[in-house]
């Protein structure tokens, strides 16, 4: 995609609003909406929110980079709703190459109905991002829309929620609905109600540098409450989310941010003093840090196949003051030093649907196909067959994805157990999550936990 905003660059608050050749900036807040147009034109097209986000992000002023954040996650969120919308007041829908168009459209529908931002800035600044995205004709048919909600407002969301499809309803695509349904029949209103909500903020202790409650008192110091998760020793979830400059110690390694299902893999794994243990999956490494937090005497490799993503974990083991083995490889193809050895612990967190995570990555509503589940399953099981090769006789592998789908979680294990006659599943107990066939299942149906699987796998013969 072409960059409209070419030959323009951010003025700083206190200079002259020009470009390097004397023609006017646009206003920050048209820019702000146009940015937000082709941030959701990208994940439209396919591409992650994260990746177009920090784009966007790099591209409008400082000040207003935690609004376009809102924005872009916010539409991802209702996006069927605002698509819906978008239907009831359009003639006829818009061509595949006015994607840009149809997002300033939804964006602007977000604003209104989930903003605190004045109607007529959000509509006067949505349609003047039409001009900058170079799509003059735009202009009048983004404001006459949206003014036209803005006086009907009541009128079309009653409509909306007479005849709104399930799709709609609950926010997610009618395939994952048909497989959530099928999966969970008893469960999946809540993990629906789960998934609508704002994701939990929830910290980690570090049990090493202080207590959960010696953390609770510092952060009350602070001026923050948060309460412990149930079955979860190490998580405290704080009432609301605050940026972690605000978060007592966190340079100094004593606490991290984790959803607290997540954190119940280092105690699952149970890593001792000594050990050998390969993260096979690490970035961007909260699992990886916790490991080393539950054991530090550990010789702790962490894998990951981007490199990218590996700078990450070497930026979060820094600031825990942790120095595993960073190795770029992938844990599909066994190349390498880290293939030639053998482990006592293994973590395999694979990639996923990431259909538990929906609620912190809503752009998986979007992104996600049915035929991606296949092509993963084939993956995940690849993993698992390399990954159990290196690992000891008498050791443990733990099968970690963030999934709520059988295909992934205890078909995937049921499939490998038929395959190898020396691994065996070690029943997990817990106080939270259901106990399945083979791991145990956490869902998104409380604000406590993202939802997870785990299955914990040992290798007779040790």
């Amino acid at each position: 995609m072409p960059n409209p905003f070419r030959g323009y660059c951010l003025a700083e608050p206190n200079q002259p609003r020009r470009d390097a050749a004397g023609r006017g900036q646009p206003d920050s807040g048209i820019l702000l909406r146009a940015q937000l147009a082709l941030v959701m034109s990208a994940v439209l097209e396919g591409r992650s929110l994260t990746d177009a986000l920090q784009q966007g992000q790099n591209r409008v002023a400082a000040r207003d980079q935690a609004l376009l954040a809102e924005l872009a996650y916010g539409v991802c969120r209702e996006y069927f709703r605002l698509e819906a919308l978008s239907a009831m007041l359009l003639r006829r829908p818009l061509k595949a190459k006015d994607r840009d168009v149809q997002a300033l459209l939804l964006g602007g529908f977000y604003q209104l109905l989930h903003t605190r931002i004045p109607p007529h800035a959000a509509i006067g600044e949505t349609a003047g991002a039409a001009r900058l995205l170079r799509k003059k004709w735009a202009v009048a048919l983004v404001n006459g829309v949206l003014r036209r909600f803005q006086r009907e407002r009541e009128s079309l969301l009653s409509r909306l929620e007479k005849t709104a499809s399930p799709e709609v309803r609950h926010q997610l695509p009618g395939w994952l609905l048909d497989a959530l349904e099928q999966a969970w029949p008893e469960q999946v209103e809540g993990i629906y109600r789960g998934l609508s909500l704002r994701p939990p903020f929830s910290l980690r202790v570090n049990l090493r540098r202080n207590s959960l409650s010696e953390y609770a008192s510092l952060l009350k110091e602070a001026g923050l409450t948060a309460r412990p998760v149930k079955a979860v020793p190490s998580a405290l979830m704080l009432d609301e989310a605050v940026s972690v400059e605000r978060l007592p110690g966190f340079s100094q390694g004593r606490v991290s941010v984790q959803d607290a299902g997540a954190q119940m893999a280092a105690f699952l794994l149970d890593a001792r003093p000594g050990m050998d243990v390969l993260d096979a999956c690490a970035a961007p490494g909260g699992k990886t840090g916790h490991i080393l937090e539950h054991a530090p005497d550990l010789r702790l490799t962490a894998m990951d196949v981007d490199q990218r993503r590996l700078e990450r974990v070497a930026q979060n083991m820094a600031r825990l003051g942790f120095s595993p083995e960073l190795v770029t490889g992938d844990a599909s193809r066994p190349e390498g030093g880290w293939a030639e050895r053998r482990y006592d612990r293994i973590l395999a967190d694979v990639p996923c649907t990431a259909t538990g995570v929906i609620r912190r990555h809503p752009d998986i509503r979007l992104l996600r196909r049915r035929e991606d589940v296949r092509e993963l399953q084939q993956r995940q099981g690849l993993i698992l067959d390399v990954l159990w090769s290196l690992l000891r006789p008498g050791g443990k592998m733990l099968y970690a994805t963030c999934s709520l789908l059988p295909q992934e979680n205890d078909e995937q294990i049921a499939g490998f157990l038929q395959k190898q006659s020396d691994a065996r599943a070690v029943v997990l107990q817990s106080e939270r999550g259901i106990i399945t066939s083979h791991g145990l299942q956490l869902l998104p149906d409380t604000l406590e936990t993202d939802g997870f699987y785990y299955a914990l796998l040992e290798k007779r013969g040790g």
